[in-house]
């Protein structure tokens, strides 16, 4: 940043030849590095994607996804007949995949779905799939991947049975059946049809200490990478369907490209999980294979160590979390997880930044005998919001964070110190917005047209002064915003220095 402004000085005092102009451009100049931390430090200009449901997550009727920009207005919508499981994901040919709640889901529990739809921008459908029979029912989230495949959260069908063959000692519901977690890879095919090119389970990666004659006997304590099959309730009848084998829950799934590892979160165990993406399906079954060398056992795992005989209450940090996502690659924190940690103190949610103990070949360090690290947070937001359901938290380019409340159907944005510099409630009563994301408007660019503009007034206010020329300088940063045609102010197409110099010299009518 320096750099213009010392490239900007240098030009005004060998080209300015009256007293006034110079006291003018300097006084320009002073107001410039003034402005400049203000304008970084507001909303970033970008839209929301999100659908509201009644009723709950995924509720019994329609809905409408909305994309709106920072002022609100509405760049468009697509309506469905069924609601929303979670949230949308917006693709950069402008088309969304959707997962909604299917009319007869197999089995019930909070963030039920069992359909995934593609929509293109005109709301046709162009592959709707269904995950709800007998052995798989989808639940909350989905993650579109960059080979055009998608991820998918799915409840597996276990039989009491079946459950205490593998060393459960209880079952906690009257339908006798337990349904630990999947996360299926889908090909979509056709306009109906899909196929699991991939799979993981975390049936094939269980230890028990209580029974030595039943598979999977061992010291809790010594194998992180495996989960006990007696932590935790199995289900309840007490769900919002009536009673349920959900043991899990997991509520949030999200991909990493450069590692090729998918993380989720688990509500009922306080814990969010890392695995290994890498691996054939056969090697996800397994404890060895795959970048890791450890097949599709747990690599990391973080927010509650007593769930693996690591700790105790007092060691708990994460409670009813949702939204767990890695920062993306230039984003500030890039690298690390954002997550929702929804009841981090009694009505008080808060978001959470970790950095995990990443090696430089892929894995996670942990010492033997200790939990998982970090200790904590390394950046933290709280105070003011709460909700026990879905939520959620996502790092924008500018190093601000769009949070949403999902009770209080509310989504705001704040900066790293913060503060508050957007706040939408999506208004009617019993309605909730499970996340939000918001995306660069040039990720849809070629679809929506830019408005009418004049050169210079990149704020839209009618003026051309010193406001507009913090928003050039800050387009030129790594965090700022994408450059936007009226801020092209020589018209060679791209947003650089020459500009600042050229909109100098038009505020200065030099």
């Amino acid at each position: 940043m320096l750099e213009y402004f010392i490239v900007i000085i240098a030009w005004y005092f060998s080209t300015i030849k009256k007293t006034l102009q110079l006291m003018n451009s300097i006084k320009c100049i002073i107001i410039l590095v003034v402005n400049i931390t203000i304008v970084t430090s507001q909303v970033f200009d970008g839209y929301t994607l999100f659908s509201p449901v009644a009723g709950g997550p995924g509720g019994p009727g329609g809905g409408i996804s909305y994309l709106i920009d920072n002022d609100l207005n509405t760049i468009h919508t697509w309506s469905h007949s069924r609601g929303a499981a979670s949230l949308p994901y917006l693709l950069p040919d402008s088309s969304i995949i959707y997962p909604f709640r299917v009319l007869n889901p197999t089995m019930i529990a909070g963030g039920v779905g069992g359909g995934i739809a593609h929509i293109v921008w005109d709301g046709t459908i162009i592959w709707e799939f269904t995950v709800s029979n007998d052995t798989y029912q989808h639940h909350h989230d989905v993650q579109p991947l960059p080979n055009g495949n998608i991820l998918v959260i799915a409840w597996e069908r276990k039989t009491a049975d079946e459950a205490y063959a593998m060393g459960r000692q209880t079952i906690n519901n009257s339908l006798n059946q337990m349904w630990p977690e999947a996360v299926l890879e889908i090909e979509p095919v056709g306009s109906n049809g899909g196929n699991i090119v991939w799979e993981w389970h975390v049936w094939d990666h269980l230890i028990q200490d209580v029974d030595p004659s039943l598979p999977g006997y061992g010291i809790i304590s010594d194998h992180p990478e495996l989960m006990d099959i007696n932590f935790g309730n199995a289900g309840s009848n007490q769900g919002p369907g009536g009673p349920n084998g959900d043991w899990k829950h997991f509520n949030s799934i999200d991909y990493n490209a450069d590692l090729d590892q998918i993380v989720v979160s688990s509500r009922h165990h306080g814990e969010i999980y890392i695995i290994d993406h890498s691996t054939t399906i056969e090697e996800a079954a397994g404890h060895t294979g795959g970048n890791s060398g450890m097949g599709g056992d747990i690599l990391y795992r973080w927010g509650n160590p007593q769930v693996y005989d690591r700790g105790n209450n007092d060691d708990q940090q994460l409670d009813s979390q949702h939204g767990v996502n890695w920062i993306p690659e230039g984003f500030p924190g890039a690298g690390n997880l954002i997550l929702y940690n929804n009841n981090y103190t009694n009505n008080n949610s808060a978001v959470f930044e970790i950095v995990t103990p990443l090696s430089e070949e892929g894995n996670y360090t942990v010492e033997m005998g200790e939990p998982y690290g970090p200790d904590g947070p390394v950046w933290m937001h709280s105070g003011g919001f709460h909700s026990n359901v879905q939520s959620g938290a996502f790092r924008l380019p500018n190093g601000n964070t769009l949070i949403t409340d999902a009770d209080d159907a509310r989504m705001f944005e704040v900066t790293n110190s913060g503060t508050t510099v957007w706040n939408f409630v999506y208004p009617g009563n019993n309605v909730m917005v499970a996340r939000a994301q918001k995306y660069d408007p040039e990720y849809l660019t070629g679809v929506i047209d830019f408005p009418e503009y004049t050169v210079g007034d990149i704020n839209f206010d009618g003026l051309i002064d010193i406001t507009d020329l913090c928003y050039i300088v800050n387009m030129m940063t790594d965090y700022g915003y994408a450059p936007t045609p009226p801020a092209d102010i020589n018209g060679d197409g791209s947003v650089n220095i020459s500009d600042i110099v050229t909109f100098i010299q038009l505020i200065m009518q030099y």
